[in-house]
């Protein structure tokens, strides 16, 4: 009775019921403290040549020593000595790297010797502090007057805002409307405040014009001027301005079609006190964008701008994002090839204000879209084939073997190389077309497919099938259909060569949806094309080249097995505890992917030992032992010494079964890391939305740091094997110093995470992103997929210039 052969079929029909049962998920996040809430600022004259700053910090908030600044407006009035700062707290920021903090409370003192006569003072004070919850406010500038008291005094009146009398003259600066109005939608923006403190026997103050709501010092409107045309248009007061490269557009809806470059106006060069000579907008300014639609019907559109500016003199506003809709005409056919002819060369999923710089280097993701750009299709599809056979003997592949060798162990005693064939081209033919079917939606809708099916309860029913089929392999028990199902499919089997094709096919499918859910630039990069091009014929011909190529050498293996797998009897049955011992090994292999590390080597420790057992390691030899005795023996051995190892690291705390006496000084590095706090390996902040990748990236850009952004899924095998070797490397450490580390962690693939894929047009992971010093992407040196380290290293180090 052929029992494997229809196993497939009953696995179906587990997972489509599991399927249908799939819960939903959702997270809410804690709302942030007005930036006055969260930095409380005092200032004070105990004497006329000692000046003192005050912060109160509420909990969960700190601040940078090295933000805290205190100028004089007139150098003249009062000559000082250094600010003088109490020592902070050493803190590995994942922002700024190595920093001295400040929580709850820091008192900056000044001195030196006023003028005589001098009797009101002006200081500008800048500070910067930030979140535990991960969020960094922009730098905080506050315009401070202050009265001198006189020498001989000893009671001087309050200003007027504080009815209450004091001692000395102070300045209180609380978030409440009489002193600064914020909003608790915009936590991180602080209004400059002038206050004046007469001295004794006065009794007036000054408060400076509060900044504008970004809603009215930032206007924005678009209109369709065509059928694939938009206009944008962004009107600010006087001394509002808008900083070129932070402008954005983006379709809400991807599947409306593709955005062009922006027609930029003429800017202006301006010296930003945050962030040096940049390109600004002032007054008014109008963006051409042309819009390559995928049909011409009149419809409406949601366009989301992302913006970020300053007051000349005062506040920078955060990153802003608005949602607005227009009303697209119909366009005509000629409108639209023109539309799609005029975007194709320099579409990109977030279209910012990037043209002014010279042109990057081609990145290996754009390299093969541009390839299919080609005219020579036929050579492009070729080149897809072999890279696939390349991609075949990688991690992502290696699981399919012994998929593939058990469904032909597991198809009879009397197995043909013709049907052996059969099997391990249906099966290659099946994951050839459904990685086609993934890579075309990805293009098309901008989600990765893969990613739908590495939920936790998927994983876990199919690692429970291959425990089941393990067992059944070790002679537990055979897997059958009820008799009434058998005798239906026995009698459709006899009609087609091979057996239960469908099952084997239904198992290819599956495998390529959930075993190997890997990116490589490749792939990448026909869904780049597929996503601009609209064309998801010949780019899905290019995907099912690349399948196939990956699937060639499985065709080879699987028929090479059927010629030389053993037949009946005790071989037969040792090969089979082989394939039992692999799929526990699968079994486990995926459910790393949710398991917590010490899970995971525990049950790693189990199946090693468990194995060695198996093959007598416990066991005294016989006398005259034969050479197969000795040599399984020593084979036992290893296993159990294994085992062992993986109790012993996780005993020690060890959170990777491939190294599992990193905590015992076995491989130890003595390397230290920027921004993080353990030795030998990189540590990442984490940004996992939009808005959270922007505040980062400028807070980065305000230290004048590169970033290095990385996308990470606890279900994607590159990205662990990228942790495990390269990101470990010491050439990789030692050239990622000085830049701020982010990683975006997508596993659950919610919402703000596709979304933040489809921005950059990243299909899943892993994918390596690096930011220059001015926050722009350096788009040549986007990696995509798995990298060597000595080859990142050189990449991270050539970024970082």
């Amino acid at each position: 009775m052929n029992t494997f052969a229809i196993w497939p079929r009953r696995l179906f029909v587990w997972l489509a019921l599991a399927i249908a049962a799939a819960p939903a998920l959702a997270v809410d996040e804690k709302d942030l403290l007005p930036v006055d809430e969260a930095f409380r600022l005092e200032a004070e004259a105990v004497t006329p040549g000692w000046i003192e700053f005050r912060w109160k910090i509420a909990p969960g908030y700190y601040l940078y020593k090295e933000r805290i600044k205190v100028t004089l407006a007139d150098d003249a009035a009062f000559k000082a000595s250094p600010l003088h700062l109490p020592p902070g707290t050493i803190k590995d920021d994942q922002f700024f790297g190595r920093m001295e903090t400040y929580r709850d409370s820091v008192i900056a003192k000044l001195t030196g010797a006023a003028d005589e006569g001098a009797t009101l003072l002006r200081f500008k004070v800048s500070y910067q502090g930030c979140a535990d919850a991960g969020i960094c406010y922009p730098p905080q500038r506050k315009d401070v007057v202050l009265s001198l008291p006189k020498p001989d005094s000893t009671a001087i009146d309050a200003p007027m805002i504080d009815p209450t009398p004091s001692a000395t003259p102070s300045l209180s600066l609380p978030g409440t409307a009489a002193a600064i109005e914020t909003s608790a939608n915009q936590p991180v923006v602080a209004a400059p405040v002038v206050l004046s403190l007469p001295g004794a026997g006065a009794a007036a103050t000054a408060v400076e014009a509060l900044p504008l709501p970004e809603d009215e010092a930032f206007q924005v409107e678009t209109i369709a001027t065509a059928g694939t045309e938009l206009l944008a248009r962004f009107t600010m007061p006087k001394d509002y301005y808008l900083y070129r490269d932070r402008i954005g557009f983006i379709l809400e809806d991807p599947s409306v079609g593709n955005l062009g470059a922006p027609k930029w106006p003429p800017s202006r060069s301006f010296d930003d006190p945050e962030f040096g000579r940049v390109e600004v907008f002032f007054d008014l300014v109008e963006v051409p964008i042309t819009l390559a639609r995928k049909d011409g019907a009149a419809r409406d559109i949601a366009l989301r701008v992302n913006l970020q500016g300053c007051q000349l003199d005062g506040i920078c506003y955060p990153p802003m994002t608005r949602i607005l809709n227009v009303s697209m005409p119909a366009a005509s056919v000629d409108e639209l090839a023109s539309a799609r002819a005029a975007i194709a060369p320099t579409t990109t999923p977030e279209l910012r204000a990037v043209d002014a710089n010279p042109t990057p280097a081609e990145g290996s993701a754009d390299f093969f879209a541009n390839s299919l750009r080609g005219g020579n299709r036929m050579f492009a599809m070729l080149v897809f084939l072999l890279v696939g056979i390349g991609l075949a003997f990688t991690p992502c592949v290696f699981p399919m073997v012994p998929i593939l060798s058990g469904i032909v162990a597991g198809a009879g005693d009397n197995l043909s190389t013709r049907r052996a064939f059969v099997l391990s081209l249906t099966y290659v033919l099946a994951s050839a077309v459904v990685f086609t079917v993934v890579g075309v939606f990805a293009g098309l809708a901008g989600q990765n497919l893969q990613a739908l099916f590495q939920k936790p309860w998927i994983l876990v029913s199919f690692a429970t099938v291959f425990v089941a089929l393990a067992l059944s392999m070790f002679g537990f028990y055979e897997l059958q259909l009820p008799s009434r199902w058998q005798t239906r499919l026995t009698a459709t089997s006899n009609k087609v060569e091979g057996g239960s094709l469908t099952g084997v096919a239904i198992m290819g499918a599956l495998s390529a949806l959930i075993i190997g859910p890997c990116v490589a630039p490749p792939l990448a990069g026909a869904v780049v094309y597929i996503s601009q091009t609209r064309d998801p014929i010949f780019g899905g011909l290019a995907l099912f080249a690349l399948g196939l190529g990956m699937g060639l050498p499985l065709l080879a293996f699987g028929t090479g097995a059927g010629h030389w797998m053993p037949r009946a009897g005790r071989w037969m049955e040792l090969v089979k505890v082989g394939f039992g011992v692999a799929f526990l090994w699968l079994a486990l292999w995926m459910l790393e992917r949710i398991l917590a590390p010490t899970w995971v080597m525990f049950l790693a420790g189990i199946l090693l030992v468990g194995k060695g057992v198996h093959l007598h390691a416990l066991e005294r030899l016989p006398d005259n032992p034969t050479g197969w005795q000795k040599t399984w023996k020593a084979i036992g051995l290893i296993f159990v010494i294994l085992g062992v190892l993986q109790f012993l690291g996780m005993a020690s705390g060890a959170r990777d079964w491939t190294r599992p006496l990193e905590n015992l000084g076995v491989g130890a590095t003595a390397n230290a890391v920027s921004g993080g706090d353990r030795a030998g390996e990189l540590v990442f902040g984490e940004s996992d939305s939009n808005e959270a990748l922007d505040r980062a990236i400028a807070s980065a850009k305000a230290a004048g740091k590169p970033v290095l952004f990385d996308f990470y899924a606890d279900w994607c095998i590159e990205c662990k094997r990228m942790e495990r070797t390269t990101f470990r490397d010491r050439a990789v450490i030692a050239a990622a110093q000085g830049y701020v580390l982010i990683k975006a962690d997508v596993t659950e693939q919610s919402a703000a995470h596709v979304a933040l894929q489809q921005r950059f047009g990243i299909i899943g992971p892993p994918a390596t992103l690096f930011f220059g010093k001015d926050g722009i992407e350096i788009r040549g040196e986007r990696l995509i997929g798995f990298e060597e380290a000595t080859e990142f290293a050189a990449r991270v180090a050539r970024t970082a210039r």
